[in-house]
């Protein structure tokens, strides 16, 4: 089998085994309006290879059907017109098993044309591009699918396994020196980033210190009986006015009984368990608690620069939700690969950056406003992008994600 179409058969499998525990109406459902059905996430992955490279490369490409290039484009703007995407589970047909032969077709389309053509620089950046969208999309299916199962009135576990927690750590706070370090990707290297990890460049750091881990169930239920939500001191503006429209007064998939307060995860609803990562938070529940404790979240450089000090990361395997992991050889907890940790720091462009050409410059530059950059990937990161220069980002107000905190304070 040809090297790199075996690459790309293994990713596009994995994306068919994380819906395979799925029923067919769990594909359908879209929670909010800014995710996705799982149904949609099959199409859309699919389409990715279909518009960008079976149609330009392959000859005499024959589309699968001419309506899913409508369907399943999702906001590239010069790919012609697409879906709104707050209607994404709006439509039953194509069936679910018509995507499956879409994603079949497309991949015997695909193996066909790299034994065919000359696999150049532009067709492997195209190719790396479209498998690491997959990849990303992968982390979605995990996200979206928990809301599936875990929103509605019959919270249905997707892991069969039970979650393993361990005890934990006292919280404390590592000294970091002031510094002058290198963030960012040097564009010389071959290692494949996205834009927005680019290009690398000089940042002087402040002194400041760092937890060792980030903030647990307990602390941040504590955090809730000292009655924060009802104290406007700790929230920023549009969050206050978002909590007195009656929005959640708790993490995403808590919620209260008879004074007890639950959890779903994928292993299924029980009580909170107090030793374990808080999570599904939005930036200003993560900021609003950082100033509740005295302190303050990091900024991406920050995490960045401690990254560098103790990564690369070693993942194990999944366990379907955040847990404490001590990091080889530190006394840090959970940099990697747990859940995706707020920091302070707008997501803009870094100093000296070029939006990519074509399509590509849709990818990230046009979503650069009026959100937060998140470091550290979660549990459900594949692991090609546990970088330390990886930079997600999403809107303030969002927690359907993998997202918990780690505090950050002055000297």
């Amino acid at each position: 089998m040809n090297t790199n179409y075996q690459k790309y058969k293994e990713i596009r499998d994995k994306t068919q085994e994380i819906c395979k525990p799925l029923e067919v109406e769990d594909h359908l459902p879209q929670c909010f309006f800014d995710m996705s059905p799982p149904k949609w996430h099959l199409g859309h992955t699919t389409w990715f290879f279909e518009n960008f490279l079976l149609k330009k490369y392959k000859p005499g490409y024959k589309l699968f059907h001419s309506k899913f290039l409508f369907l399943f484009n999702s906001y590239y703007e010069t790919q012609g017109s697409h879906l709104i995407r707050e209607e994404r589970g709006s439509f039953s047909r194509p069936l679910l098993k018509t995507i499956y032969e879409y994603r079949e077709y497309v991949d015997l389309q695909v193996k066909d044309c790299l034994n065919q053509i000359e696999f150049t620089s532009e067709i492997k950046n195209l190719l790396e591009m479209g498998l690491n969208h997959e990849q990303q999309h992968q982390e979605l299916l995990y996200m979206d699918l928990k809301c599936i199962l875990g929103l509605g009135p019959i919270k249905t576990a997707y892991a069969a396994q039970k979650l393993e927690v361990g005890k934990l750590s006292p919280l404390s706070y590592e000294y970091q020196d002031a510094a002058l370090f290198e963030a960012g990707v040097n564009l010389d290297l071959e290692f494949f980033s996205y834009c927005n990890e680019k290009p690398a460049h000089k940042y002087y750091l402040q002194p400041h210190s760092i937890a060792n881990r980030p903030i647990s169930n307990g602390e941040y239920l504590e955090f809730i009986k000292d009655g924060a939500y009802e104290n406007p001191l700790l929230w920023k503006s549009e969050a206050w006015d978002r909590i007195q429209k009656g929005e959640g007064q708790n993490p995403l998939y808590w919620y209260r009984f008879e004074g007890q307060y639950f959890e779903y995860t994928l292993h299924g609803e029980g009580e909170v368990d107090l030793n374990l990562p808080v999570t599904h938070l939005s930036f200003y529940e993560a900021d609003a608690f950082a100033q509740w404790a005295g302190a303050r979240l990091p900024t991406e450089y920050e995490m960045e620069a401690l990254y560098q000090k103790h990564g690369p990361p070693s993942m194990e395997v999944l366990d379907f939700h955040p847990q404490f992991k001590k990091e080889a050889g530190s006394n840090f907890e959970s940099l990697f690969g747990q859940s995706w940790q707020w920091t302070g720091s707008a997501y803009q462009p870094y100093p000296g950056y070029k939006k990519p050409e074509d399509f590509y410059g849709e990818y990230n530059e046009k979503f650069m406003v009026n959100q937060k950059v998140l470091k550290g990937g979660s549990w459900a990161t594949p692991q090609g992008h546990f970088r330390v220069t990886y930079r997600n980002f999403f809107h303030p107000h969002q927690k359907w994600a993998y997202t918990g905190l780690r505090l950050a304070k002055n000297p």
